[in-house]
């Protein structure tokens, strides 16, 4: 019985443990020693939804969809926020956790998955936090779809997990990509139907808004809380698609540049 507890874990096993040991450590580095971490997590999305809502409500008298701008603008900016953010904290992995490569049972692509699985956890529970708090306050804007809700985060975080396993190697491989990165994201705020509807644009427009895979997970939130009606062109496969390519290939090079090491 003893040799049979001394003995090395399978491979799979092993990797679980290193996962669950590495989010362990990067909640306690982010939320452990600082007072009210958790809550600038709540602070900085709420911050945006209202100083949306209070810039655009002084434009126009109505939000395109329901009757608060605050629910209409949560709607797309908190999925673009879990793409981004993710896409983001890969990058910001795999230059903060290097030390780690010193321990042969810690990985690179290790290292970076544990963050993204934290922070779309965080991201996820931030979200939920954030509906209820708006049901609560102004009540339901339409049916809400629960199943639509989890589907548009489970998408955002696909698509945010994939872009930050890509950006860490190449960030990895060239440095200067973290400053591209943050020019060549600026613009996606605009294009990816936070501050409309993706069904209120010229028709000749809304293909190229279409190909832009981060307006689909925004498109499904919107389902999720104004009705189906709400999901225009919405398409699974293609966004899920470009997730799951962007995953694959990000993980295989983040391995490919680890090994390097």
């Amino acid at each position: 019985m003893t040799d049979a507890l001394a003995a090395p874990l399978p491979p799979r096993p092993r990797r679980l443990r290193v996962l669950a040991a590495l989010c362990l450590r990067e909640t306690a580095a982010r939320f452990g020693a600082a007072r009210g971490g958790i809550l600038w997590a709540f602070a900085e999305p709420a911050g945006g939804i209202a100083a949306l809502s209070l810039a655009f409500g002084l434009i126009v008298r109505a939000p395109p969809a329901g009757d608060s701008f605050a629910f209409f603008y949560a709607t797309g900016l908190l999925p673009f926020l879990m793409v981004t953010t993710l896409a983001g904290a890969g990058m910001a992995a795999m230059q903060q956790n290097a030390g780690l490569s010193v321990f042969p049972v810690v990985r690179p692509l290790d290292a970076v998955l544990a963050r993204l699985v934290l922070d779309a956890l965080v991201l996820a529970g931030v979200a939920a936090g954030v509906f209820a708090g708006l049901l609560a306050l102004v009540g339901p804007q339409g049916p809400v779809d629960p199943g639509l809700f989890l589907a548009s985060l489970g998408l955002a975080a696909a698509l945010g997990a994939g872009l930050g396993l890509a950006n860490a190697a190449i960030a990895d491989a060239a440095p200067v990509w973290r400053h591209v990165w943050s020019v060549v994201t600026r613009p996606l705020f605009l294009v990816s139907g936070i501050l409309f509807s993706i069904d209120s644009m010229p028709q000749d427009l809304r293909l190229a808004f279409w190909l832009n895979p981060l307006t689909h997970p925004v498109g499904l939130m919107r389902a999720a809380f104004y009705g189906v009606d709400e999901a225009g062109a919405v398409s699974l496969t293609y966004a899920g698609g470009i997730a799951l390519a962007l995953c694959t290939l990000g993980a295989a090079a983040v391995r490919r540049r680890g090994g390097r090491r």
